[in-house]
């Protein structure tokens, strides 16, 4: 298939289009670069050392023999643009990964705020407006999040695919109907994402669009197999409070011997994957996209769920390393649950990566090999949901065992 990755250069979009090019896919990747811009703008660097996406391209050619295309351009401001590449480049299928994804920094303040929802909806609008003019056959994948659903509100229901089928009350009986989840968005960032999947149900059914929507849940770890193969390739790692996702933030925090950062009592019910997984269902997703003119498919991407607290226990077991308790940033119910079904992917044949299997690796190789690249100020979550709600001070503000930080 001729795939373009948006949002190539990512955490996510990276090992995804190294993913889909090995296995012998031709890809594109479109990009803006504003992740690099957004770790300026924060004064923080990802744990491991990211080298220039040329220079990355250029690797990966070295190594696979395969070309990866690239195209820098603004989803956002650049519809004109866009249309011209779809049509130059032809794809069979899009996967969409240009959007600002931390909740934290959508939060961090009204600038923040603006920017989530400016680069969010307008790049996901002029995208599908843009397919609509090439030719509407392109196949698109979006990566969603499970954070439209909300967190709780299906109590210990299991959360659906997306879907839920209702009985409305009508004077002439009740009429059965199968609509999206009720949306219950926690953040700036998820309400992008649930303005997202309403976009998508209109562009299918007026112009028959065929969208596949990926609700994931947090992504833990960085290597994939083939960002393994050179440093020059290896794939970011967040640390930091507004873009470092929880369980990677508890092995960097273990690695420099740093007390993990629970926020509130930890009760919080997050759904995981790993980074292998999160590949291989973009993968699964072009192998089976919706035909056109039916609702977009939408598959819970997720591996696992677990409590916070449990999460941080394991690592403090397995290392030694304390658990503090911080005040939690957010505006969020102290506990949930979370039951969450994920039938579709593991009918289509995906195995998972679980906990146990891979913690151990990325305990002691990627956050110990680059901890002596950590601020230590740049730890602690500042980003809060409302202005004048509690935040804690730095907890460490010097390495014991810093080594010399690698020079990019």
């Amino acid at each position: 298939m001729r795939v373009l990755v948006l949002g190539g250069d990512g955490f996510c979009g990276w090992p995804t289009a190294l993913h889909l090019s090995d296995h012998g896919h031709d890809v594109a990747i479109l990009d803006n670069l504003s992740r690099r811009a957004i770790d300026l703008e924060l004064e923080v660097d990802s744990l491991t050392p990211i080298r220039p996406l040329g220079e990355r391209l250029r690797v990966w050619r070295q190594i696979s023999g395969r070309d990866i295309g690239f195209v820098r351009l603004d989803l956002a401001t650049e519809y004109d643009r866009l249309v011209e590449t779809l049509r130059r480049l032809r794809p069979d299928a899009v996967v969409h990964f240009a959007e600002q994804r931390a909740a934290p920094y959508s939060m961090r303040s009204t600038v923040s705020k603006r920017y989530t929802v400016d680069n969010n909806v307008r790049a996901t609008h002029n995208l599908l407006a843009a397919l609509v003019v090439t030719g509407g056959e392109t196949a698109l994948v979006h990566l969603g999040t499970m954070g439209v659903y909300g967190y709780g509100w299906s109590g210990s229901a299991p959360v659906p695919e997306g879907y839920l089928t209702v009985k409305v009350p009508t004077p002439d009986g009740d009429l059965e109907r199968e609509i999206l989840h009720p949306a219950n968005p926690g953040s700036v960032y998820h309400l992008t994402k649930t303005l997202d999947q309403l976009m998508f149900a209109f562009y299918a059914h007026n112009d028959g669009l065929r969208v596949t929507d990926l609700h994931q849940g947090i992504v833990w770890g960085t290597q994939t197999p083939q960002t393994a193969r050179d440093e020059r390739l290896i794939n970011r790692f967040d640390y930091d409070g507004d873009y470092g996702t929880v369980l990677n933030r508890f092995l960097m925090q273990a690695a420099i011997g740093h007390p993990l950062t629970v926020h509130g009592t930890g009760g919080q019910t997050r759904a995981f994957i790993h980074i292998r997984d999160t590949v291989r269902c973009i993968e699964l997703a072009l192998a089976n996209p919706p035909e056109p003119g039916e609702k977009p498919t939408v598959f819970n991407q997720i591996t696992e769920t677990h409590r916070v607290r449990d999460l941080a226990e394991l690592v403090s077991a397995m290392t030694g390393v304390e658990v503090a308790n911080l005040p939690n940033p957010r505006q969020e119910a102290v506990e949930n649950d979370l039951v969450v079904r994920n039938d579709r992917f593991l009918t289509l044949g995906l195995c998972p990566t679980t906990l146990s299997e891979g913690l151990l690796e990325e305990c002691t190789d990627i956050a110990d090999r680059y901890k002596g690249r950590v601020d230590p100020s740049k730890i602690v979550c500042r980003s809060v949901w409302r202005q004048g709600m509690a935040i804690a001070e730095d907890l460490v503000t010097e390495l014991a065992d810093r080594r010399p930080v690698a020079v990019d």
